[in-house]
């Protein structure tokens, strides 16, 4: 039997990463547990402090609206960012390796324009010529990196 799971990303402002990584992978804004009217009231109804709330007004989470993909909790924490990941994300755009790698290059750069768009940096291309890969590294908002490829 598989264990669930999920990814937790620690970061200084949850509402601006749910935005943009919800529009990033297609998930959405995860809505509270049924019986609540927010996430507020359902922190509070399973005892956590209300020092330890802050002001979640709104989801703190996403989760893949086809039930598929793991849930994605931003983890709102003190200090920000200050070394390279060890995990990130790798956003396969690019589709199969049986396209030409022009075409899969088209179609990474078509991704990385709109993570552009979305609030997300180019750090740097990852190609080097004559490979049969192509590949963009990128850093949300806050900084962190993750792979178009």
């Amino acid at each position: 039997m598989s264990v669930r799971y999920q990814i937790v990303i620690d970061c200084r402002e949850p509402r601006r990463l749910v935005a943009f990584w919800s529009s990033a992978i297609r998930y959405r804004p995860e809505p509270p547990p049924p019986g609540f009217a927010g996430w507020r009231d359902y922190w509070r109804s399973i005892g956590v402090a209300e020092e330890e709330i802050r002001d979640v007004t709104s989801p703190e989470s996403i989760d893949d609206p086809n039930g598929e993909g793991p849930r994605i909790w931003f983890h709102a924490v003190p200090e920000t960012k200050t070394v390279k990941n060890r995990l990130h994300f790798d956003l396969r755009a690019s589709g199969s390796h049986d396209l030409p790698l022009a075409t899969r290059r088209e179609q990474v750069e078509a991704e990385v324009a709109r993570l552009e768009k979305l609030g997300a940096s180019r750090l740097e291309t990852l190609h080097e010529e004559g490979e049969d890969h192509y590949a963009v590294a990128m850093a949300d908002p806050e900084g962190n990196e993750f792979d178009v490829n």
